[in-house]
């Protein structure tokens, strides 16, 4: 009995190798694709804008609406700095957009009087504006090219000053209505958050003006002639689906 558990043990070991040996080999599975993290910038965002502006402006003189010259122009800069909020939806590459921003602004500049020369100094200031744009945008994953375009507002004050003693001669305040058009560049460098610069150009209306004493009497009525370039770096922060997987 001893011997023939042993001649079965034995038979066992020398059969255990030739068995697996004869095993079918195992079979290759494809690798599964890989997941493509793609950026999508739909959804609504909030953010905040800094930046420079100018202003240029050109005064003529129209006591009684009629033309008697050109008074001369300058150009009125200084920072902006303000907020945004907009909504996004894409399709494909393309991206569409809606946005209000709004910024205050310290936009001043001055010239000579050239009808009355040494004798009084114009002065221009926009202490805020607002813009209400639509946009289109062609997105390469996380990186936006875009355009946009709506209306402009600016907040006004016109000034003349006595040039000798600096006086304040005349003044008037006004909240106007334009166009504008601009292009950015914006760049997701998290899920929700994405920044960029943005380039401005408003179109603001010929305006007539009656400027008025510190007493409320009138001065000089003045036409000014106003347009506006910003340059922006902005920073918003977005929800609404910041990463779809493709394969």
């Amino acid at each position: 009995m001893k011997k023939f558990l042993l001649g079965t043990v034995a038979l066992i070991a020398f059969a255990a190798p030739a068995a697996a040996a004869d095993l079918a080999a195992r079979p290759y599975t494809k690798a599964p694709p890989m997941i493509a993290a793609v950026y999508d910038w739909s959804g609504f965002y909030i953010g905040a804008n800094g930046g420079w502006g100018s202003s240029h402006n050109c005064w003529d003189q129209v006591p009684g609406g009629v033309f008697i010259g050109s008074d001369g122009c300058h150009d009125a800069t200084g920072g902006v700095a303000g907020g945004q909020i907009g909504y996004r939806w894409q399709a494909g590459a393309w991206v569409f957009g809606l946005e209000a921003q709004g910024d205050w602004a310290d936009l001043k500049g001055s010239n000579n009087s050239a009808i009355f020369p040494g004798l009084f100094t114009n002065q221009s200031k926009i202490d805020a504006f607002g813009l209400f744009t639509g946009q289109v945008g062609y997105a390469v994953n996380n990186v936006l090219l875009y355009a946009k375009g709506g209306a402009a507002l600016t907040d006004n004050r016109f000034r003349t000053f006595f040039t000798p003693t600096g006086v304040l001669a005349g003044s008037a305040s006004d909240t106007r209505w334009g166009g504008t058009i601009g292009a950015g560049i914006e760049v997701g460098f998290a899920p929700n958050w994405t920044a960029g610069i943005e380039y401005d150009h408003l179109f603001m209306q010929d305006k007539t003006y009656n400027l008025t004493t510190p007493t409320g009497a009138l001065f000089s009525s003045i036409r000014d002639r106003q347009d506006v370039d910003l340059v922006t770096v902005r920073v918003n922060y977005k929800w609404g689906g910041p990463v779809v997987a493709r394969y």
